[in-house]
């Protein structure tokens, strides 16, 4: 059962992520088996080599995998991830795309592949979600 009415529940719902947030990351999509989120490349988001940072990328995947775990079960924390770095974005824009593997009397397992606006793989985040 879904802890959110709509859409707009749980984006002024995620409006206190302010470290997503703040980093210009918006919830787009969500439903019972995925979110999406997605952000603009913006220079803070870059490293010394002029390429999006690795944790950029993360918090990404990490919104989108908190949004879809808590919309699943409310309250959720994070318990573990992995991420796997695949391309540097060639596009403008990251999108995570999260889906729910498995959703537990305790635990949910969610898979979040998080691609460039021109469809290129970005990296692979694999989660898993304590339900409190």
């Amino acid at each position: 059962m879904a802890t959110f009415a709509s859409l707009k529940e749980a984006q002024d719902f995620f409006q206190m992520e302010r470290f997503a947030t703040s980093n210009g990351m918006h919830l787009d999509a969500l439903s019972e088996t995925r979110a999406v989120c997605s952000m603009e490349i913006r220079e803070n988001h870059l490293n010394a080599l002029n390429g999006v940072m690795g944790g950029a990328t993360f918090t990404l995947a990490d919104f989108a995998s908190a949004a879809l775990t808590n919309h699943l079960h409310r309250p959720t924390v994070a318990q573990q991830v992995s991420i796997n770095y695949l391309n540097a974005p060639k596009g403008t824009r990251l999108i995570a795309h999260s889906q729910c593997i498995k959703n537990g009397k305790t635990t949910t397992v969610i898979n979040v592949d998080v691609t460039d606006d021109t469809g290129r793989q970005i990296a692979k985040f694999v989660g898993t979600a304590f339900k409190l």
